[in-house]
């Protein structure tokens, strides 16, 4: 699942675009999502959690790169070297070093330099925020 955000102005903000470039929206250094009517849709905590613009929890990002759902379920994985795995371990995505996100037959879907691998993958892998 991609989420769709939108472009804001937001100093220190890490743009996620779409395929074709465009601004797609921004996280902010400390995981805040927006959309481009500046509108926080999430967020990303230190302790791993997901959370939605109530706080309510989506799910967990794992120190060992483990994807879970609210429930503790593995929902995907992030590998080392970029590659995501869904929760039966097929590789479905992959997140290069410069921030280019490609899908599983390695077309690119998306960009995100700058933006941790880890919220990267949810981004464009596991949750939609909209």
């Amino acid at each position: 699942m991609l989420i769709v955000l939108g472009s804001i102005a937001n100093a220190g903000a890490q743009t996620i675009e779409s395929s074709s470039h465009c601004t797609a929206g921004y996280v902010d250094k400390d995981g805040t999502i927006h959309t481009s009517t500046n509108v926080i849709v999430g967020y990303f905590r230190s302790d791993g959690a997901i959370e939605d613009v109530s706080h309510g929890k989506l799910g967990y990002i794992k120190p060992d790169g483990t994807i879970e759902s609210s429930a503790h379920k593995a929902v995907g994985y992030l590998l080392k070297n970029g590659v995501v795995h869904n929760s039966n371990r097929n590789a479905i995505g992959y997140i290069k070093a410069n921030g280019t996100v490609e899908n599983g037959a390695h077309s690119i879907i998306g960009y995100a330099k700058g933006v941790r691998k880890e919220w990267t993958a949810v981004i464009f892998f596991f949750i939609k925020f909209m």
